[in-house]
């Protein structure tokens, strides 16, 4: 199993699709489709993102702390 860490590389935004992407072996771009499809349903899906944005330790900043 691979941490959670928003990768330094291939991140468009802040990196949290590309790191949900790794964690569950799916590509980037599929998570990304994902997360603009919930969008279209009610729910706190901005805040969850800036949530884990705030949350999940950058790649560099998590090989550092280990």
């Amino acid at each position: 199993m691979s941490s959670l860490a928003r990768p330094t590389q291939g991140r468009m935004i802040g990196g949290v699709c590309a790191a949900l992407a790794r964690r569950f072996g799916t590509s980037a771009t599929t998570m990304r489709v994902i997360f603009l499809l919930s969008c279209l349903l009610p729910g706190p899906q901005f805040l969850l993102y800036i949530a884990l944005w705030i949350l999940l330790p950058s790649e560099d900043k998590a090989r550092t702390a280990w």
